[in-house]
């Protein structure tokens, strides 16, 4: 009788789940606050099944999504407990800050922007994360990591030559190695990319577009995980430091989208949004002069044909169901970035905050 009744908690607590379905069109979202803290200031987000992963200004941390369950089975008694872990890299007594974390397996990637560069990798089961890459240089600033499998990752930072700053890793993290110059398109003077969001990088299948910033702002494009490149001029906004491309996603192998602007001007919407309908070697604007204005983040909503995005930056979150030919304003909540769960519910992050949103 006693493991009837711990039987039946279980399947209570495991049949609850949300079966909201969205309407074709979405005209609102709902925001519901998972971590608050007022020093806070995330632009990295990542989640599996059980934890939200974030890098932030002086830590990264996971959060457990659903509560842990505890049996007490001499006494039937099912409670939870929520589990918060945060850790703190420091580099000369000062804390690292992060904005670009991946998960892949259960392993959390994390490398710090600043000089020096260091990337870590947490193992599912350690406490401790591990130093795999290391880079001093004045000029070293990584802003945006991805992995194409299980065993192959990359990030991308500004120049500390004449070209972008490309690692890679082909071992499943244990290393990585930056690629030569002479492999590397040459960037532009004042081309470099912002670490606004974590999504300067695009993946589909073996493809990878990186979006670039500042006085240019171009598309790096592998159609091979990163063994050759070339790249693509945008229409984008640029000409200053604080121009440009600051986020790009791609739904499949042609069509992709870029956000940015000047986060000096966020109101201005002139050229700032582009869409690309040929794997990216071409881009034109969309909704020229139209909001929304600056934002740092664009994603593709799941299962859309491509023709649904959100944007979101601290000015608010817009939508388009239409590929970014028209937006509508769902809210003036601030966030830096956004990853989808599925077509109506994603996680995003900001400062003091991050939230779970829900599409209606």
């Amino acid at each position: 009788m006693k493991y009837t009744y711990i039987l039946f908690l279980l399947v209570f607590f495991c049949s609850c789940k949300d079966d909201y379905k969205r309407p074709e069109i979405i005209s609102k979202v709902t925001i519901d606050t998972i971590i608050r803290d007022s020093i806070l200031s995330a632009r990295a987000l990542d989640f599996n099944k059980d934890y939200l992963f974030y890098g932030s200004s002086d830590h990264f941390g996971k959060y457990a999504l659903n509560k842990e369950l505890k049996f007490d089975i001499d006494n039937l008694k099912l409670s939870n407990s929520e589990n918060y872990f945060k850790h703190i890299v420091t580099h000369e007594e000062k804390p690292l800050h992060f904005r670009a974390i991946e998960i892949v397996y259960g392993n959390m990637f994390v490398i710090s922007v600043g000089n020096p560069g260091k990337l870590y990798k947490l193992n599912r089961k350690a406490k401790n994360p591990k130093l795999v890459y290391e880079e001093h240089h004045e000029k070293v600033f990584y802003d945006s990591m991805d992995f194409w499998n299980e065993n192959e990752g990359i990030a991308i930072g500004d120049p500390t030559d004449d070209c972008m700053s490309i690692i890679i890793t082909r071992d499943g993290g244990h290393t990585w190695n930056k690629i030569s110059c002479t492999d590397l398109p040459k960037a532009n003077d004042g081309e470099a990319a912002f670490a606004a969001s974590d999504t300067n990088i695009a993946i589909v299948g073996d493809n990878t577009w990186v979006a670039t910033g500042g006085t240019s702002s171009r598309i790096l494009y592998s159609p091979d995980k990163g063994n050759s490149w070339q790249v693509f001029d945008t229409p984008i906004v640029q000409g200053k430091p604080t121009t440009g491309m600051y986020s790009v996603d791609f739904y499949d192998e042609n069509n992709g989208f870029a956000i940015g602007g000047d986060y000096t001007k966020p109101n201005d919407t002139l050229s700032n949004k582009i869409r690309t309908q040929d794997g990216g070697k071409t881009w034109q604007v969309v909704a020229d002069g139209q909001s929304p204005g600056y934002r740092s983040c664009v994603q593709y909503v799941p299962n859309s044909n491509a023709q649904e995005l959100v944007a979101i930056g601290f000015k608010g979150i817009d939508y388009s169901n239409d590929a970014g030919e028209s937006w509508k304003h769902l809210s003036d909540e601030g966030f830096y970035t956004i990853r989808f769960l599925n077509d109506s519910v994603a996680y995003a992050a900001g400062r003091g905050r991050i939230s779970k949103l829900i599409f209606k």
